[in-house]
């Protein structure tokens, strides 16, 4: 047997390990198991080995205080889930939300960061690739290419600056307004604006 399918089941089980409780939230058993093969797919393609994942860290436009790309993809999709939940809770929604897609696009949203980073010289750094198209765009080619439904690939392109003023899921709106809750605090802490 060759390293390279022991490395592709490596990369599988890890992922499907690291995301176990999000992934059981997924109904879909075709969309879970498409959430995995994009974040293998993508892994492997960014050259990073299933020990690596729990290392990358989630960005690199402020100072992370050690959270990672897995904690902070499981923070956001548990956090718009959540938001999800209280604002249907307390009211009747007058638009749709299909919760796989939610927690689908919550799990891909920063896939393309395993494209977009990479480490160097005992650092991380922006990639080749980094540099040639943000997250957000690599994310959602991967997620087209993977056949994706276009309302994924919409959620992940425009869950960050590429979205503003663009039609819009209301999965991406959860989704952005988590992750920015995650982010935004952090560049507040090192620019020394957070109000203690």
């Amino acid at each position: 047997m060759s390293e390279k399918p022991d490395r592709d089941k490596a990369m599988r089980e890890t992922i499907e390990r690291l995301f176990s409780r999000e992934l059981s939230g997924i109904g879909d058993r075709d969309l879970r198991e498409s959430v995995v093969e994009v974040w293998r797919t993508a892994a492997l393609q960014g050259g990073w080995r299933p020990e690596d994942l729990e290392r990358i860290p989630f960005t690199l436009l402020t100072e992370t205080h050690g959270i990672n790309l897995v904690q902070h993809t499981i923070a956001v999709t548990e956090g718009a889930l959540a938001l999800y939940e209280s604002i249907s809770g307390a009211c009747r929604l007058p638009y749709d939300v299909n919760r796989d897609w939610l927690i689908a696009g919550g799990l891909l949203h920063d896939v393309g960061k395993l494209l977009e980073i990479e480490e160097r010289d005992g650092g991380f750094r922006k990639s080749r690739s980094g540099m040639c198209a943000r997250h957000p765009i690599s994310g959602a080619i991967l997620c087209a290419a993977a056949g994706m439904p276009e309302e994924i690939v919409n959620m992940v392109a425009c869950h960050a600056k590429e979205g503003e003023g663009r039609p819009q899921r209301p999965e991406t709106i959860l989704i952005h307004q988590a992750d920015y809750a995650t982010f935004d605090p952090l560049v507040m802490l090192q620019k020394g604006l957070l109000i203690g």
